[in-house]
């Protein structure tokens, strides 16, 4: 099995940057899937590698699972602490544009909030 790229700090900020015009405006057109998936799995691979672990699985479909928050390991079936949530609402997360009350974010389990602690992970200027 190979193992998963840690997400470059620089590469990042440049990735969510590409999508930003779009996260600010949803009317703005739309980046390419190409550049959605890059910053989607780039922020969440930054917030697991912030806080390592494995009691709260972090969904954003197509594109990205990740484990993250120390604690009780999960491994078999349905994690006990989801959060999950579309591509573009997790950007929102991701860049502080949007705060974990947003209805498009569902959280299961009592830790999954949890990820808050480590949010936003990257600003968007202006």
């Amino acid at each position: 099995m190979t193992a998963r790229r840690t997400a470059d700090p620089a590469e990042t900020r440049a990735a969510v940057l590409a999508v930003g015009a779009w996260l600010r405006d949803a009317a703005a057109p739309a980046p390419a899937r190409e550049e959605l998936a890059a910053a989607v799995r780039l922020t969440a691979r930054t917030l697991a590698a912030m806080a390592p672990g494995a009691s709260v699985e972090v969904r954003v479909p197509p594109f990205v699972a990740v484990q993250c928050i120390a604690g009780p390991r999960h491994t078999r079936g349905t994690p006990p602490n989801v959060v999950e949530t579309d591509p573009r609402t997790w950007l929102l997360l991701a860049t502080g544009l949007t705060g974990i009350d947003t209805p498009a974010l569902h959280l299961s389990g009592s830790r999954a909030a949890e990820i808050a602690q480590w949010l936003p992970l990257v600003e968007l200027p202006g």
